[in-house]
């Protein structure tokens, strides 16, 4: 009894750590539970009915293994940490997603996992698909792009593309964002499952897409190859390339698959061709291809067979759903295209409100401008019409003065009349003294040459009558008279009677050439006078002259300036210079 009542107690619950793509649950489990007991509570937890692709998925060592339905938990090789952790995660891949994904949940759990597994490179996808990919991955986060909201640097905190791309192309991350971001705007009025089903199905196009890929040996040669277990069947490859299989056994043309211990063998449906082995040194690993050939195989004969009732069942409701759904995106699009209406209307009726207040504003300015306005312009008014009276006077003024101007101006003209007649006059008179004065000069001429002949015949007579006096005044005086002294002092009758008509000769001549020059001396200084006198008559008709000028610029009725007695006047003047000078 003692012995009994030493023994440790068993536990009869053990806590389970169960994470998801998206969130981590954990549970308390009996320790009779299998697998399949926990695997229906994860399922009924995230409400997922499509329980045929997913596994519980656990780490042994250095590989994974999936827990078996059928078999208690705690006698299975799992973890002995407590929590025991699993990872709910798809096992098995549909060969095309859009007809054999129905269910919502279904559909985002394979996104996650697909995207994580792209991101992690363990699906290669080229650079142009993983931008494509990027943006639908994007629309189903974000919905639809709006580039008031969607600034630049909104997918900085996202992992979108493999960090393979990344490293291939010197981009920034700002380029590879406006890359994604070009095809994102591209996906308006996508749903959220719409773009995660867009999303797969360019994903189920790649090569290594559902693809379980493990180490084998092919014989005895120890040819190291690759076993890749899908969908479509069993392909084997080169170590170093995953994406073309040298060798496929698609599922409808495999008769059976067995193994033992470390060998396992394909036999064809067609019983001519030959018979493929291959070998796996781990025997934990060969369960798990076999559990991943027997799956595939099932889900590939059953996608071939008429859906079960609870598969018609699920995809009638994922129809009405899908049917629902649209019609309240219809109705919710209405809906948001009304109230996008509505706010453009509010906001049209407030921009039209703030015009309105503002023109109303406006007006108000414009009313009280247009009172001072109507002021100012009823004071000028007043001021113009003052100054239309003073304008009115002065034009009086001005056409009196115009008036008198014109008398002048006919005055001016008359006695222009008359200057340029005396100014002819003057001319005529100028000539004939410029004539007598050449005349006299040829007659003062004339008489220096008579009085040169006359002094030379004077001097000839003297000789003649010096000469005839020698000759007859021995005789005269021997007949007449005693003769006369001979001193020095005796008289010289002839000499004297000689010299006394020389002197009269040129007394006469000097008085007559006196008075001619003293009446020329009068005449030119009475000519002078006249010159002068006409000269500063010229001189005040041209200041009147501009006077007139100066007034008519001035009220703008003068007449144009008399340009040909201007002229005349300068050459009367060029004139009267050239007669003072002579």
């Amino acid at each position: 009894m003692s012995s009994l009542g030493l023994k440790k107690k068993q536990p009869k619950t053990f806590k389970v750590k169960v994470s998801t793509m998206d969130a981590e649950m954990e549970f308390s489990c009996e320790v009779k539970w299998k697998g399949k007991d926990l695997f229906d509570l994860v399922c009924r937890t995230i409400g997922l009915r499509e329980t045929w692709f997913f596994g519980l998925r656990y780490t042994v060592k250095d590989t994974y293994a999936w827990l078996k339905p059928d078999k208690r938990v705690l006698d299975q090789e799992v973890p002995k940490d407590s929590p025991i952790t699993f990872h709910f995660l798809a096992k098995f891949f549909p060969e095309k997603v859009e007809d054999e994904l129905v269910q919502e949940i279904t559909q985002h759990l394979f996104f996650l996992q697909v995207k994580k597994q792209i991101l992690d490179e363990e699906i290669f996808c080229s650079p142009e698909a993983s931008v494509l990919l990027a943006s639908y991955a994007v629309q189903a986060k974000y919905g639809d792009y709006d580039p008031n909201f969607h600034k630049p640097g909104f997918l900085a905190q996202d992992e979108l593309l493999p960090k393979r791309v990344l490293m291939q192309y010197q981009m920034t991350a700002d380029m590879w964002e406006e890359k994604i971001t070009a095809w994102y705007a591209e996906h308006r009025n996508i749903t959220r499952d719409e773009a995660e089903m867009e999303y797969l199905k360019i994903a189920q196009d790649l090569e290594m897409y559902g693809v379980s890929y493990f180490s084998i040996t092919q014989n005895k040669r120890d040819t190291e190859l690759l076993l890749g277990v899908d969908a479509q069947g069993l392909h084997i490859y080169s170590p170093n390339n995953k994406l073309s299989p040298n060798k496929s056994f698609p599922w409808s043309g495999i008769r059976n698959i067995s193994y033992s211990e470390k060998e396992f063998t394909i036999k064809p449906l067609d019983k001519k061709k030959d018979v493929f082995k291959f070998y796996s040194s781990q025997l934990r690993v060969n369960k798990l291809i076999l559990q991943l050939c027997i799956g595939n195989h099932d889900l590939f004969m059953r996608r071939r067979k008429v859906d079960s009732i609870e598969v018609q069942q699920m995809k009638a409701q994922a129809k009405e759903e899908k049917a629902r759904k649209k019609v309240e995106r219809q109705i919710l699009a209405r809906e948001k295209q009304m109230r996008e209406e509505a706010e453009r209307a509010k906001e049209d009726m407030e921009r039209r409100l703030f015009q309105l207040q503002d023109e109303a504003r406006m007006a108000n300015e414009a009313l009280l401008r247009s009172e001072e306005t109507a002021d100012l312009l009823a004071e000028k008014a007043q001021i113009a019409e003052e100054e239309a009276k003073l304008l009115a006077h002065k034009a009086a003024e001005a056409e009196q003065e115009r008036q008198r101007l014109e008398v002048t101006a006919l005055k001016t003209k008359e006695e222009k009349r008359l200057m340029e007649q005396k100014m002819r006059e003057a001319e005529q008179l100028a000539v004939k003294l410029v004539e007598q004065s050449e005349r006299r000069l040829k007659e003062a001429d004339h008489l220096k040459q008579d009085l040169t002949d006359a002094k030379d015949a004077e001097r000839r007579a003297k000789q003649k009558l010096l000469e005839i006096t020698k000759s007859t005044y021995p005789l005269i005086a021997a007949y007449s008279s005693p003769p006369p002294p001979t001193g020095p002092e005796s008289p010289d009758v002839s000499s004297s009677n000689r010299m006394d008509f020389k002197d009269s000769d040129m007394k006469r001549l000097s008085m007559e050439i006196e008075r001619e020059r003293l009446e020329y001396m009068e005449k030119s200084k009475h000519l002078q006078d006249q010159l002068k006198e006409l000269k500063s008559e010229i001189e005040s008709l041209k200041l009147e002259e501009q006077q007139q000028a100066g007034l008519y610029s001035l009220r703008s009725y003068a007449e144009p300036p008399y340009v040909p007695h201007s002229n005349r006047n300068s050459a009367y003047m060029a004139q009267m210079a050239f007669y003072e000078e002579v």
